[in-house]
Parts: C-alpha cells; structure tokens; sequence
C-alpha cells in the first residue's frame, strides 16, 4: 500500500470518527444549512463517506451494509444518551444517502482519489 494510499484510509478513518462525535455529543457545533433539512446533512455525509471508502477499493456491498449498520447504531446510541434524539427519518437519511455514494463511486466522482494519485505521483523522465 502505497503512502499517499495509507493517507486516505487515515483521513477516511478520521472522518468516520467525525460522525460518531457529531452524532453523539450533546451540543455538536452547528452543521452547514441545506434549506434547514437536517436530513439532507445525513444524506451527504453518509454518500462521500461511502463515496470515499469505494474509491479504496473495498467491497461496495459491505461497505453499504456497514454504513447503514453505523447509521442505524448511532440512532439507537442517540436515543440512549438522554440528550439525543433517537430518529427513524436520520436512519432513511443515512442510508439514502448511503445508495447515493455506491451510485457515484460506479461514475467519474469514483474516481477522484485515483485522479489525484496519479497527479501526484508522476514518473520521473
């Protein structure tokens, strides 16, 4: 595995990590406004999660089954905490926006990550 490889697993995993904090503690610093819905913030992020994790070459399927396991188990952590709400309409969202990345990890946007290794990774003449 190349370095610049093992970068973007480090910077995917880091993002993962990200979610779990924003979803999970009690006054999360406000996300970006897409027409105050907040399910549209769920959405995005759980498709360039996926988005990203498809472009490292991993299993689409698993990759999609666990992206919607972890959006399904940080609602049932939220409804747990006493201070977060535990939401069937942030499961859809999450996993919505799951089938979106799998559906453009298969077009150009699949492809950005490679773009950039090979932009940066230029043989010697």
């Amino acid at each position: 595995m190349t370095a610049i490889r093992k970068a973007w697993l480090v910077l995917g995993w880091l993002w993962v990590a990200v979610v779990f904090y924003l979803s999970l503690t009690p006054h999360p610093p406000e996300p970006v406004q897409f027409w105050n819905v907040d399910k549209l913030e769920h959405a995005l992020a759980y498709a360039l999660l996926m988005l990203w994790f498809c472009q490292l070459a991993y299993s689409r399927v698993r990759l999609g089954l666990a992206f919607v396991a972890m959006g399904v188990g940080i609602e049932f952590l939220q409804g747990m905490t006493g201070y977060r709400y535990f939401e069937y309409a942030d499961m859809l969202a999450n996993s919505t926006g799951v089938l979106l990345g799998w559906g453009l990890a298969g077009t150009a946007a699949g492809r950005i990550l490679l773009k950039i290794e090979a932009g940066a990774v230029q043989p010697e003449r």
